[in-house]
């Protein structure tokens, strides 16, 4: 069993096993007291999470506490702990590895609504207040609430980076770490590692030393960092004080420490779109939106049609506002408000999560798209699905 989270709060004293066993004891769930501590046991299929209480805050084993991150409403909440809630599951255990975590999420959850607090996650240095854990919880799967990247100028020259994760751990995985980045690369390299971090959290990760190829046509291997690190040369061994923990590498599939052109098509991607394509798109589909909005509305129960708008939505990468255009699948429409739900969350930050329900002003609607059974049809067939079925 491994800690994982540490729910810290303002209690120095736990509810009593009375309170505790009518908020987790149900059919499908068996909860027992811990023999010789304070704390508790709850199973549910097939997982098992196993929480301790202790007026001792967590140590930090020599990590550097600057990597902890959450709001300063949460930070301020931790340093004023006075009980913390230690909850340990088995890494990688149960169907696939992300349920050990989720059921340890839940438990922290309900215990929310028992005591306030704020939850630290051991491995990656997260902080979350009630409001994240029930997002997290509830909407769809997003990395980002479970890992941290750190990045670490490793040598000197173009391409000093080390970007790393934190947070792997708490899926069994490795964490994963790759060399030689610039800053020009850091967006890039945080999407590949998002990605990639997702797919073995979900155990679908590639086998270590085993070369790789992407949808792109690049190709890579993820080697054991004691044996990727051999190949690098000019980092100083303080570097890696306190991230003594061993890594999964990100290497050529010739075992060098060369990305770049790994990272191409993910450097592509924040290649910001033209204001001219920007306007033009805003002003076709604010002429499309009266068919587009009636088209929906008349859709059919069982009709394999999604329809999709994008809209402008503020986020606050390193405290600075920044506008994101973002797509949400309609759901509703209310008069002249868009109810939908994210298709993707925001790109810097995890203000607006993938699957969050959200409301746009039609008037701010600037890009339009339809599916059909999977696959977005392209302009022309969307202007012809439109037009075919006004009255003539």
């Amino acid at each position: 069993m491994k800690e994982v989270y540490a729910l810290a709060t303002e209690s120095s004293s736990s509810p009593s096993l009375a309170e505790l066993r009518h908020t987790f004891e149900s059919d499908d769930v068996r909860f027992s007291p811990r023999e010789g501590e304070a704390g508790f046991i709850v199973q549910a299929e097939g997982t098992r999470v196993e929480v301790r209480f202790s007026t001792q805050g967590p140590s930090f084993e020599g990590a550097d506490q600057r990597l902890l991150t959450g709001s300063e409403e949460a930070q301020q909440a931790f340093q004023r702990a006075k009980g913390f809630f230690y909850i340990s599951v088995e890494p990688g255990s149960g169907p696939q590895p992300t349920v050990p975590v989720f059921e340890a999420l839940w438990c922290a959850r309900s215990l929310m609504e028992l005591t306030q607090g704020v939850l630290l996650d051991l491995t990656s240095y997260k902080l979350h207040d009630v409001a994240d854990v029930v997002e997290i919880t509830e909407l769809d799967f997003d990395i980002r609430d479970h890992v941290n990247l750190h990045a670490v100028a490793a040598i000197e020259g173009d391409t000093p980076l080390w970007v790393h994760s934190h947070g792997m751990e708490k899926f069994g995985t490795r964490d994963l770490e790759i060399f030689h980045l610039g800053e020009e690369d850091l967006l890039a390299a945080e999407m590949f590692l998002h990605e990639l971090c997702t797919d073995m959290a979900f155990g679908q990760g590639p086998e270590p030393r085993k070369e790789v190829h992407t949808s792109e046509g690049q190709s890579f291997m993820m080697v054991p960092s004691e044996e990727a690190r051999i190949n690098l040369l000019g980092v100083p061994l303080e570097t890696f004080e306190g991230h003594e923990a061993l890594f999964l590498s990100v290497v050529s599939p010739l075992g060098r420490h060369n990305t770049a052109e790994l990272l191409r098509p993910y450097r592509e991607r924040f290649v910001p779109e033209p204001e001219e394509r920007t306007e033009s798109l805003r002003v076709e589909s604010q002429a499309l939106l009266p068919a587009f909005k009636a088209r929906f509305q008349r859709k059919g129960l069982m009709e394999p049609l999604t329809f999709l708008v994008r809209a402008p939505f503020e986020t606050h990468p390193e405290g600075q506002a920044v506008e994101e255009n973002l797509w949400l699948e309609v759901m509703l429409w209310e008069e002249g408000t868009v109810v939908g739900k994210l298709v993707d969350g925001a790109v810097h930050t995890t203000e607006w999560r993938k699957g969050a329900q959200v409301e746009v002003d039609e008037e701010h609607v600037n890009a339009l798209a339809i599916s059909r059974e999977g696959r977005t049809l392209d302009e022309e067939e969307m202007r012809a699905l439109l037009i075919a079925e006004r009255p003539m």
